[in-house]
């Protein structure tokens, strides 16, 4: 016998929703769809606060590592967790300090943990060095440490009142503490200055000798006059009068003339630079006359000794 079609379908859909087959779920309920939709905010929210963490702490680290005091037990716990040893020192501006004194000061070498040492510290004990006005200290990660100095570098040795000193480009004393072997040698190049006043009116007169060598090496003092001008003495003794604020000028000059006459070198008892269109050269005093009954040969009689002008 042959079923009627309509007769199944109607008897489908009647149990369908009489219960005898389960419920389809045609949509998902509203908690997935609330929590579907939240999810899109979650995510960023949670990354943003992972973030912010993670600067929060950098913060507090560069914060701590700004004092010495907070820095110190975050720095005994690096150490302990990881040694990360230096494996270079670099020094910027060394002139006059040794190394030697400047890896006692630091406090560490290579091969030691680059958080074992303090940085404030040494940079302290840098700055107490003779010859440094100041030093700054830096850990630049994962193994270098960078020392900078700047130095308070003599240029000339300033006798007054029978007292020598070295002094800077201030006039200011430069302590010579530890002064010896090579760097005692090169102190004994520097240019002597001489008298009240001459410490802080040094480096302009020193600036202008350095620029004429064949004067400079002829010189072997600058001597303040009135606080107002300089002499300059050679080394064999001959004075030479400089006009004041004219240094440069003078300098200038005498070079010219070292240069076309060797007048530097001439026995002259002085040389007189003061009036800017001429020079007033003084020669030795004349030899005292010889008594009666000497005989003396006349091709021997020393030149008159007036002065010599030239323009």
């Amino acid at each position: 016998m042959r079923e009627d079609p309509s007769f199944q379908r109607d008897d489908f859909v009647r149990d369908r929703y009489s219960g005898a087959f389960p419920p389809q779920e045609d949509r998902p309920s509203r908690a997935k769809l609330f929590w579907r939709r939240q999810r899109r905010l979650v995510w960023p929210a949670i990354v943003f606060l992972v973030v912010m963490g993670i600067a929060g702490a950098g913060v507090r680290l560069l914060y701590d590592a700004a004092s010495e005091e907070r820095f110190a037990p975050l720095r005994a716990r690096l150490v302990e967790m990881e040694p990360l040893p230096i494996r270079h020192i670099v020094i910027n501006g060394r002139g006059m300090t040794s190394e030697a004194s400047i890896d006692e000061a630091l406090g560490t070498t290579i091969g030691h943990p680059i958080f074992g040492f303090s940085v404030e510290r040494a940079r302290q004990r840098l700055d107490e060095l003779p010859f440094i006005d100041h030093a700054t200290v830096e850990r630049h990660m994962p193994d270098t440490v960078i020392i900078t100095l700047v130095e308070r570098t003599p240029i000339a040795v300033w006798q007054d009142r029978g007292h020598f000193m070295l002094i800077n480009r201030a006039g200011e004393e430069v302590s010579d503490q530890g002064l010896t072997g090579k760097n005692a040698q090169a102190f004994l190049q520097l240019p002597l200055v001489v008298g009240e006043g001459a410490n802080t009116a040094a480096a302009t007169v020193i600036d202008a000798l350095n620029h004429e060598p064949l004067v400079k090496s002829q010189v072997a003092a600058l001597i303040r006059v009135g606080n107002r001008r300089w002499n300059a003495t050679l080394k064999d003794g001959t004075t030479v009068l400089l006009p004041e604020g004219e240094e440069a000028a003078a300098f200038t000059r005498l070079a010219r003339y070292q240069q076309s006459m060797r007048l530097l070198e001439r026995p002259v008892q002085s040389i007189d630079l003061r009036l800017p269109d001429r020079m007033v050269v003084h020669q030795p005093p004349q030899a005292a006359p010889p008594t009666e009954g000497t005989k003396t040969d006349p091709s021997s009689s020393p030149p008159p000794a007036d002065s010599t002008k030239q323009p």
